[in-house]
């Protein structure tokens, strides 16, 4: 096995704005400790990354802190109702200022209990009134931009990035053609997950169909495959499938209210699924944690949030089936790009752009290398 910083033995092929012409991207870049440091700088730097649902965040100083690429964040809602994001560091000594998630009276910093305002502005510092030429203007906490989108809070750490709604397009409107009780959802279960695969890796197993029916013959049945198509917007892409008109192996749908299977994918790591079944929402999140790691968080919103008897198989057949079966598939293509029998393959297009074609993996890729200017 080539460890990471070792030259592949077979040379790199050109990539190509053609999918039916190109070659993946090489592998070193699912492993390369350089490449992702720069991923984390100018993909997840300058992307818009969802944190997770808004309904927690919704009464005056609720709050949630995450890690958006290799940053701290929190945001907290103010007494204006307005919600706002900030590097979670203090302007003293750069200690953390919040764990978790929860609700707070005031902004305070644990170690030298510097308190500030949910605007960000500094409220105390102790012992600062003995400090000549103090100014509490010039430890304000640094803001981050913050954006509630189709229920969701998004954060991007690019104060000159476009907003989310007007990158995205036609997005939301599809999601919420396909989902009109959104608003009405609410969180019910999550799961989570350590991968030992790339993020990227991750992605690109998401974006197409084309295993589907090798590796996920349960998956395959609940849907009706031959109507599955992919389509790619500008940020994001769409994959829209009929469900399967019988019973399946992977949970009951005879009387579902929803009939058909939806997913939308937005640029870097977020994927909104509207499954088979009752009025639903599934996140899932693929956040890195190292040039060959990822945590995946997958969220299930329902109409109640107590799952029902339906909505509880349809939970387990993703703990225990379908995300099992897609872990497996990450964890080996990661493994076998160290391979110095391997660096690049092409992708399989038919002209349909259904499901069985890779031109949204091709997509991906394609963004990525104009991230990094590749």
């Amino acid at each position: 096995m080539a460890s990471a910083g070792t030259a592949p033995f077979i040379p790199d092929r050109p990539f190509d704005d053609d999918p039916t012409r190109s070659y993946t991207l090489p592998a070193r870049y699912y492993w390369d400790p350089e490449t992702y440091g720069r991923e984390m700088d100018v993909i997840f730097g300058r992307g818009w990354v969802c944190l997770g649902h808004g309904e927690t965040l919704r009464e005056v100083g609720a709050y949630a802190t995450f890690v958006v690429g290799d940053q701290n964040v929190v945001v907290v809602r103010g007494k204006d109702s307005v919600l706002r994001g900030f590097y979670n560091v203090c302007s003293h000594r750069a200690h953390e200022l919040l764990k978790g998630a929860g609700r707070t009276k005031v902004i305070t910093c644990p170690y030298h209990a510097w308190s500030y305002h949910f605007d960000g502005t500094l409220r105390s510092a102790r012992g600062s009134e003995k400090v000549e030429g103090f100014n509490n203007d010039d430890f304000c906490l640094t803001p981050v931009r913050v954006e509630e989108f189709c229920a969701f809070v998004f954060v991007n750490l690019d104060d000159n990035a476009a907003p989310l709604a007007v990158q995205s397009g036609g997005l939301e409107a599809d999601i919420r053609g396909f989902a009109p009780d959104l608003d009405q959802l609410t969180h019910a279960h999550r799961l989570a997950f350590d991968l030992k695969a790339n993020w990227k890796n991750v992605i690109d197993n998401f974006l197409e169909c084309y295993h589907c029916p090798t590796a996920h013959p349960a998956f395959a049945g609940l849907i009706e495959i031959d109507t599955y198509r992919i389509v790619n917007h500008g940020i994001y892409s769409t994959h829209h499938a009929r469900a399967g008109g019988r019973e399946n192996r992977a949970y009951d749908t005879i009387d579902a209210d929803v009939q058909d299977h939806a997913v939308w994918w937005l640029w870097p790591n977020t994927c909104i699924l509207r499954f088979p079944g009752s009025g639903n929402i599934m996140t899932m999140r693929m956040i890195p944690t190292g040039p060959e790691t990822t945590h995946e968080i997958i969220d299930f919103y329902f109409l109640g949030s107590t799952p029902d008897a339906a909505q509880t198989e349809a939970i387990a057949y993703v703990n225990d089936v379908l995300t099992p079966e897609d872990i497996g598939i990450v964890e080996s293509v990661q493994r076998g790009l160290h391979s110095r029998g391997y660096n690049q393959g092409r992708f399989i297009v038919d002209e349909e752009r259904s499901g069985m074609s890779e031109h949204g993996v091709h997509y991906f890729h394609s963004l990525v290398l104009d991230a990094l200017a590749d």
